[in-house]
């Protein structure tokens, strides 16, 4: 199984269009330029900055005018083996088919040539067919932040002249003149990424040569939660850093619930209401606040944490580790069976899914151990720390130190067993723990499927048929060990170092 591949397009605001698009399409200014595609001619890009600004100046909005926005959008490596300049105008013109707005756009790889990707600046206006212009009936009179005025008396001075930046227009003049289109909402709504997203996704996988290459869109619903990729030169870097860290920490902690049977809609539920709803209230009452997310977070954590300690408690044997994996439950055969009128010559095949069960069972043990192994330490925390806490008093100095730097060491540990826990399905080719689980239920599912029928096939056959044969018998067997083994080729092996 090829490992998934996400793909990666982001979304900026652009307050100063035209030095962007001097950064992006310059050779002196970038390393590696390798095409640069244009829908109109530049001279729109300054007219567009112009009404943008002058519509902001109008509002009275404070913060920083958005004259543009742009699209930063990876490709796969093996793309340097297309033409640059029919791969750059094919994306490009994607985008304005879809949006009908103008765009330009520049391919670029970074200075290790590891990052192939394209910029593509859009605008959230249009031009109109036909300017608009509004011819005044009276004296407009204007202040200095070009605010309309009624009176005289706000623009003029003591001494009865003009102030600085203050102007009137003239009955029969034209006071206001449009060439743009009101700015389009779609381009600031939560949807609009998400399609655009989906959109070159889609676009990507049609050219990609091999399979393993082939992207998929990022479940913004699903349980785990997106880390940002760190540009270059981003002035935001620690922070988005910083926040990664804690989004890591959540997907962990899903990985450890989904092992330890802990339902996805349950982890769903924890998801949207410690994270979701009030990361979405917070930003609309004060802004982001990077603290308050960090928060937010280790509450969600602890909350599924709790949901894992529970079902661990619940078990019988939590404390021991199993060495196989939970035997398949074959359904009953004792029923009363409707003899075929023709007999059963052939005894049922197992299918490709189920033939991985034993595979995958294995693989299953080796999270499970894991993930037992994660929460004997984290008991093992849990009493170093009630201890240290009991540790009061100038007498007891020396102990609070040793157990201070016991809980340390155990931290440390936990961190990486965590670590090691969610890297051990990729190592078979597994995007994530999720993934996993799905293919192993269903491959559990059609074992349990295939030894059913093969039972219902002995009790029909009266053991008489070739199944019971000692021949059959053991070239069934060797068939097991065959597909087990070629399984095992078939995905990048790695050691077991985890909890060590």
């Amino acid at each position: 199984m090829p490992i998934v591949r996400n793909s990666f397009i982001q979304m900026s605001k652009l307050p100063n269009v035209k030095g962007r698009i001097n950064y992006i399409s310059s050779k002196a200014r970038q390393e590696n330029l390798y095409a640069v595609y244009e829908t109109t001619d530049r001279k729109f890009w300054m007219e567009l900055a112009k009404c943008n600004q002058e519509e902001f100046k109008k509002s009275g909005t404070e913060g920083k005018c958005i004259e543009a926005r742009e699209l930063i959008i990876a490709l796969p490596e093996s793309f340097v083996d297309y033409e640059p300049d029919k791969l750059l105008k094919l994306f490009t013109e994607h985008f304005k088919q879809n949006y009908g707005v103008e765009c330009i756009s520049a391919l670029h790889h970074n200075k290790l040539k590891t990052n192939y990707h394209i910029h593509l600046i859009f605008s959230e206006r249009k031009l109109l067919d036909e300017p608009v212009e509004k011819i005044a009936t009276r004296n407009m009179l204007y202040d200095k932040k070009g605010k309309h005025v009624r009176t005289k008396k706000e623009i003029l001075d003591e001494a009865g002249q003009l102030r600085s930046g203050c102007k009137i227009v003239p009955k029969g003049e034209v006071y206001e003149r449009n060439i743009f289109t009101i700015k389009d909402s779609r381009f600031k709504s939560d949807s609009f990424l998400d399609e655009v997203k989906r959109s070159y996704t889609d676009l990507i996988n049609i050219y990609v040569k091999d399979d393993k290459q082939k992207l998929k869109v990022f479940d913004r619903n699903g349980v785990y939660l997106p880390t940002k990729k760190i540009g270059k030169n981003n002035p935001k870097a620690e922070q988005i850093k910083a926040d990664n860290q804690y989004r890591t920490m959540w997907n962990q902690t899903v990985d450890r619930a989904l092992i330890s049977g802990v339902p996805e809609g349950q982890i769903l539920e924890v998801k949207q209401s410690e994270i979701g709803q009030k990361v979405k209230a917070s930003i609309q009452k004060s802004g982001r606040n990077p603290a308050l997310f960090k928060s937010l977070i280790m509450t969600a954590v602890y909350a599924l944490e709790l949901l894992i300690s529970r079902i661990f408690k619940n078990k019988v044997t939590a404390a021991v580790v199993k060495a196989e994996p939970e035997p398949t439950k074959v359904r009953a055969v004792n029923e009363p069976v409707t003899v075929k009128s023709e007999p059963i010559s052939e005894m049922p095949k197992k299918s490709e899914l189920a033939s991985k069960y034993l595979r995958l069972a294995d693989i299953y043990t080796k999270l499970e151990k894991q993930n037992t192994a994660i929460y004997q330490r984290e008991q093992q925390l849990d009493c170093v720390e009630k201890e240290l806490a009991g540790a009061k008093g100038i007498f007891k100095a020396k102990q609070r130190k040793e157990l201070q730097e016991q809980a340390e060491q155990l931290q440390t540990q936990i961190a990486r067993m965590k670590r090691y826990l969610s890297s051990i399905v990729q190592g078979y080719g597994y995007k994530n723990v999720k993934e996993f689980m799905a293919e192993f239920k269903a491959s559990k599912a059609e074992y349990a499927d295939y030894q059913s029928a093969v039972a219902r096939w002995k009790q029909q056959t009266g053991n008489k048929a070739e199944s019971d044969s000692l021949k059959a018998r053991l070239h069934r067997k060797q068939q097991e060990v065959q597909e087990r083994e070629n399984n095992r080729q078939s995905y990048h092996y790695r050691s077991d170092r985890g909890g060590r």
